[in-house]
């Protein structure tokens, strides 16, 4: 298949995940239609209906490609399995905590991998249509558009720091000797829009603390394409099968991703 009809054939499944799973139930949840996967760990009734469909529609545009879903995984973590080899990695809805409570934002993320590295990936902005595209070494792109990543131009520069899943001591310690360089802002708890946040000039720099391969995967790539900087602390990239790192680092630029790495060392 070629790079524009696998394209073509993702942007009609995506919008048809929004129109027919997600969209109609948006602010429309009732009580029983959300549940708790864990503490602070959303799933809703759409989360699994989307799965379902980009399931089959995946498995039509490449057959025979595994495919590993959230959902999937949380029911069978045997899924995860799949992740060293070449695969679909699936995020039904990014964000299912603010879907859940009726705001934005919230998306779609979608990446294909080979031997724990992702190659492909496409990012998409559920209520605003937004479609971030990447492949490995070919740049990153808004719809058509090719994006470069730019900083905000602040001073000092801005960060959004995920501290939801740090442990009590870690997160006082970033409080301590990270937070006091930057001007904090909430995050938007979807990954979907925090990784072009980064490349659009809205944030400087992130912290993530738990790192699950459908939330990162096609995030890292395109801000990397973008020619921002995202890897794990110790400057290694990061690999969607390593089911046990935990921390990453995201920037607009390898200079503020040196920066942040630098202080996150001290901790």
């Amino acid at each position: 298949m070629s790079r524009r009809a696998l394209h073509s054939g993702i942007e009609r499944l995506l919008n048809r995940v929004a129109d027919e799973a997600i969209m109609p139930r948006y602010q429309r949840l009732a009580a029983d239609e959300i549940l708790a996967k864990a503490e602070d760990d959303l799933v809703t009734i759409a989360d699994r209906e989307a799965e379902a469909i980009l399931e089959e529609g995946l498995s039509a545009l490449i057959p025979g490609l595994h495919i590993v879903g959230e959902e999937a995984a949380h029911a069978d973590p045997s899924v995860l399995e799949r992740l060293s080899g070449d695969c679909w990695i699936v995020d039904p809805i990014d964000g299912t905590h603010n879907f859940a409570h009726g705001k934005p934002p919230f998306g779609i993320l979608i990446a294909m991998a080979s031997g724990g590295e992702a190659h492909a990936g496409w990012i998409f902005d559920v209520p605003s249509r937004r479609l971030c595209i990447a492949h490995r070494g070919t740049g990153a792109f808004i719809g058509d558009e090719k994006v470069r990543a730019q900083s905000s131009g602040a001073t000092p520069p801005v960060a959004a720091i995920s501290t939801i899943f740090m442990d009590p001591e870690e997160r006082e310690r970033v409080r301590a000797h990270v937070a006091p360089h930057y001007r904090l802002v909430d995050t938007p708890r979807c990954a979907a829009e925090q990784y072009p946040r980064l490349a659009l000039g809205t944030n400087d720099v992130s912290i993530f603390n738990r790192t699950l391969a459908w939330d990162h995967a096609a995030g890292v790539l395109w801000l990397n394409e973008a020619g921002g900087k995202a890897a794990r602390p110790d400057g290694s990239p990061y690999r969607v099968d390593d089911l046990d790192g935990t921390g990453l680092l995201g920037a607009a630029s390898p200079a503020l991703w040196d920066e942040l790495a630098e202080r996150y060392r001290t901790l």
